[in-house]
């Protein structure tokens, strides 16, 4: 058999990973962009997959725009194995309340729907488990038959607002014939995979799945359908349900040598003292893979150097994406440069949709926003709580999802004595300021926290929620480099806020800060990057002490 697998490709989200994850298992991808790429798939193929990522309507309109819905159908008619992934899971149902007028393939009457964010966050982004129909309360061993390799024990990486969320018996008689894993989000259980002769289908990415997504993919293609849980993955449990993220970041730039490090400073400041040597704390790449091997939930780069300004091909980001993305199997964020821009190369003007293309075909999966940020929801406010349709989190958050957009927000604490003294957003505080002051508001800043606006946090997270963001990770400038834990009130006040997921970051020192802000705030992740830099303590000790705590967590 052919080690040649014909990936779908409409020309949206992130496919290097995808890529990577089918090269790395031993097969070569062949792009299929259009209808004539098409019909040779559908004549030559002996495996198809189809990924998908951001809004449903966009999707389809590309999917049937360049004639590959009819090469989809085409090629299940023939008998030949397809995968679908996410939104190409969603693609074979009838239609979406995402998108109202477009028109799945329909090959399960059933309409997918937003999850209820009365009871959680939405997206719902993150680890879950997924339980086979039939399969839910049993033991599950290394003996136990899966459907394409998907382990009950595991945990594999969501990333949506809309499913085939089962809530009533119609929609549940809709996948007869189909067996199916379900899996559960708050109160609602979905569809996370679907197969029925030679189509399989999951709503999780398993190529950002870690190892157990490489064994669901690596199943598909050597066509072992009820393929027994390895060993090697079957060796623990997890708790059920979706986990408590943890987040690696590396903040990039280039050293005073010119080199690119990983690099971590106090308050912003990446020198140990004025005139001293940026800090050099390794590789990025080389970073990057040691955290996801110690298993972290993410990883993010946060570009904060000046090379953000050097021609778009050239990038060094780029690069850097590329290279991770080929032995780092989890989501990769990156942040810093994400706007409108010059390309100092040729003179021309590049959408900050264009530059977010960019790192997507790089292997990023989400990127964030900071400064833009502010300057967008500065004018939302101006314009009466509307967007004009032109700030980076409505272009991208468009054709890629609001999942795709982060907005990082970079605030400080301001005391005052009463809600009446400024027009923003207050609470009472349990730690008074230096001269009593009982109240405070958290004040906006951008470039790095060198500059302030008048602009609340509260504020700028409600807006950013409103132009695109899908979640936003938030910053404290009075924590960062203190390694004394995470600012609590701050996090809880945010979360108040929106409906969106919450990134908590800035503070971390020691394991038992992340226990205690998933503890005493309902944030979704939390972030760490000094204490994993200095090699003080690993991702696996933060992992190992939630598991003590009774936290569900996803383990290596």
């Amino acid at each position: 058999m052919s080690d040649l697998v014909y990936v779908i490709d409409v020309e949206s989200g992130n496919l290097q990973s995808l890529q990577n994850a089918v090269e790395k298992l031993g097969y070569r991808v062949k792009w299929v962009k259009n209808r004539e790429q098409g019909l040779e798939a559908v004549d030559k193929a002996q495996r198809m997959i189809l990924p998908g990522v951001g809004n449903f309507g966009h999707f389809m309109d590309e999917l049937h725009g360049r004639g590959l819905a009819d090469t989809v159908l085409e090629y299940i008619k023939s008998g030949k194995p397809l995968m679908g992934i996410c939104v190409g899971l969603q693609s074979i149902f009838k239609g979406s309340v995402e998108s109202p007028t477009a028109q799945g393939l329909g090959l399960i009457d059933i309409r997918l729907s937003r999850f209820d964010d009365s009871e959680k966050s939405v997206p719902h982004i993150g680890w879950n488990g997924t339980v086979l129909k039939g399969q839910e309360g049993d033991d599950i061993t290394k003996s136990t038959p899966s459907l394409y390799g998907i382990d009950p024990s595991q945990k594999y990486y969501f990333v949506h607002s809309f499913a085939a969320v089962l809530s009533n018996e119609t929609q549940i008689q809709a996948l007869q014939g189909w067996e199916y894993a379900q899996a559960q989000y708050g109160s609602e259980k979905f569809v996370a995979a679907v197969a029925k002769d030679n189509v399989f289908l999951t709503q999780f990415h398993p190529e950002k799945s870690g190892e157990a997504g490489l064994f669901v993919i690596d199943s598909f293609l050597k066509g072992n359908k009820h393929a027994r849980i390895s060993t090697e993955l079957a060796s623990h449990k997890t708790a059920p349900g979706l986990t408590k993220r943890v987040i690696a970041c590396l903040d990039v730039r280039t050293n005073d040598a010119g080199d690119i490090v990983v690099t971590k400073g106090d308050q912003y400041d990446v020198r140990e003292k004025e005139g001293s040597a940026v800090r050099n704390l390794g590789k990025p790449v080389q970073v990057a893979e040691k955290y996801y091997k110690q298993g972290a939930d993410e990883v993010t780069f946060l570009n904060i150097t000046s090379f953000r300004n050097s021609p778009l091909k050239d990038l060094p980001m780029l690069e850097i994406l590329r290279l991770t993305s080929k032995t780092v199997f989890v989501p990769l964020t990156i942040g810093g440069g994400i706007r409108d821009t010059v390309d100092p190369a040729t003179g021309k003007v590049v959408p900050a949709l264009e530059v977010a293309d960019m790192y997507f075909r790089s292997g990023a999966d989400k990127v964030s926003i900071g400064s833009d940020a502010v300057d967008a929801a500065e004018k939302y406010y101006a314009n009466g709580r509307k967007g004009d349709g032109t700030s980076p989190l409505e272009t991208i958050s468009k054709p890629y999802g609001v999942q795709a957009v982060v907005v990082s927000i970079d605030p400080k604490r301001v005391y005052v004595q009463s809600p009446s003294d400024v027009k923003h957003h207050t609470f009472k505080t349990k730690y008074p300021g230096p001269n009593g002051e009982e109240y405070v508001w958290y004040q906006t800043t951008v470039k790095g926290g060198r500059e302030t606006r008048d602009l609340g946090a509260y504020e700028l997270a409600q807006a950013s929620e409103a132009l695109g963001a899908g979640e936003l990770l938030l910053n404290c400038i009075d924590k960062d480099g203190t390694n004394s834990g995470f600012d609590l009130e701050l996090i809880n006040d945010i979360k108040s806020a929106v409906k969106i997921p919450v990134i908590a970051s800035s503070g971390a020192g020691r394991p038992e800060h992340f226990e205690e802000v998933f503890t005493k705030t309902t944030t979704d992740a939390a972030l760490g990057a000094g204490m994993f830099h200095r090699d003080e303590y690993t991702v696996s000790d933060v992992k190992k002490c939630l598991q003590t705590a009774g936290f569900p967590t996803r383990l290596t």
